[in-house]
């Protein structure tokens, strides 16, 4: 897992509330259990004119202008700016992979989804929960001005805008650990390697009938 410290990224406004699951990665592209590949169908309804599958030439496929994604100025948005409930849905863990594929690395929103909010620490984006009229200031502030970015300081845990103003968010100090370090369940396990190794040698030793063929 990507290790995340400090990031200035530039912020990508989807003024929707409610966003679910399936609307951030469609059912018909859940078929594949691998953690890339998905960015291209990120909000696939939304993106697009006409009704993605797995398999088309995305670059072939007709745009919707009026979709935030597709708007030139927020090309290369790595902090996406939501609004309440965002993720809510099924616990598909594909729509923080899906995000995560595009180049996010942060959600901002006022509220979140409990299962999709905890999908992101296991997948290392960063979701920011933000009071309403703080998450309201950053739509305007955005939407006015083209190349809007924040900076993140996880270790901090500050969300700062070009103005200097910054805004404190709670996070338990595990994931912050986890997030700082790049490590997952698989990494937490493997740090103990040694003592696990030391162990299954001395169960052996004690215990041999178990490991007998």
């Amino acid at each position: 897992m990507k290790a995340f410290t400090t990031l200035q990224g530039l912020v990508c406004p989807l003024d929707r509330a409610n966003v679910d699951t399936d609307a951030i990665i469609p059912k018909q592209f859940l078929k594949s259990i691998k953690r890339s590949g998905f960015g291209p169908n990120l909000f696939d309804e939304w993106r697009y004119l006409d009704h993605g599958e797995p398999g088309m030439d995305n670059s072939q496929r007709p745009l919707n202008p009026d979709f935030v994604l597709n708007q030139p100025r927020y090309q290369g948005a790595q902090i996406l700016l939501a609004r309440e409930n965002f993720g809510c849905g099924s616990s598909r863990e594909h729509a923080p992979w899906a995000l995560d594929d595009q180049g996010f690395r942060v959600v901002i929103a006022p509220s979140f989804a409990d299962i999709f909010f905890n999908n992101c620490y296991k997948n290392g984006l960063l979701p920011i929960v933000l009071a309403a009229d703080i998450v309201d200031q950053l739509f305007r502030e955005c939407e006015a001005a083209p190349g809007y970015s924040l900076t993140v300081d996880l270790a901090a845990q500050t969300v700062r805008t070009p103005s200097g103003q910054a805004f404190l968010f709670d996070i338990t100090e595990h994931r912050k650990h986890c997030l700082l370090g790049g490590l997952d369940e698989i990494g937490l396990t493997l740090r103990y390697a040694d003592e696990i190794k030391a162990f299954e040698a001395k169960r052996r030793a004690e215990q041999p009938w178990l490991f007998a063929k």
